[in-house]
């Protein structure tokens, strides 16, 4: 099976429904390993509801990295890809480019973390979120405070 993989366009339809929302990294990480943060993953499991569950094409390549980072070996990788193809992971178009254009200058302007090159990955994910115009899973501290952006957490523990 093929992970789901598509343009804002098709997200948008699936998200005016009101049955989409959005994931971070660190959300999905807890979705596809319970037993290492199992309050979190049930939280997120709550949160996300019976929802299409979007993921930004930066959380696929966040968890790719961190999986070569660390040295992973063929089959646990494979075991990654099953576990990402539960999501769909949708791919930047020209206006979330300028959708996360944008927020950077913003958020650089109003002061907030969001707008530091640190958090580019943050970035592109609070800008498929604000594209898409559904709300944002996560417990990341970095999103709270962004005009426009609705992040759902269920008090799980900040990172």
């Amino acid at each position: 099976m093929d992970r789901a993989e598509h343009g804002p366009c098709w997200a948008v339809t699936q998200a005016s429904s009101g049955a989409a929302v959005v994931i971070d990294t660190m959300a999905v990480s807890a979705l596809i390993n319970p037993d290492r943060r199992s309050a979190d993953a049930g939280e997120f499991r709550d949160l996300v509801g019976g929802r299409v569950t979007l993921v930004s094409f930066v959380t696929v390549t966040e968890l790719r990295y961190g999986a070569l980072r660390a040295g992973w070996g063929e089959l646990r990788r494979r075991g990654l890809e099953r576990d990402l193809d539960r999501f769909t992971v949708v791919q930047p178009d020209d206006e979330m480019m300028q959708v996360c254009a944008a927020l950077r200058v913003r958020c650089e302007r109003e002061g907030h973390g969001l707008g530091q090159k640190i958090h580019e990955a943050d970035r592109w994910i609070a800008a498929t979120a604000l594209r898409l115009r559904v709300p944002l899973v996560s417990d990341d501290s970095i999103f709270v405070g962004v005009d426009g952006l609705l992040v759902e957490s269920g008090g799980a523990t900040p990172h």
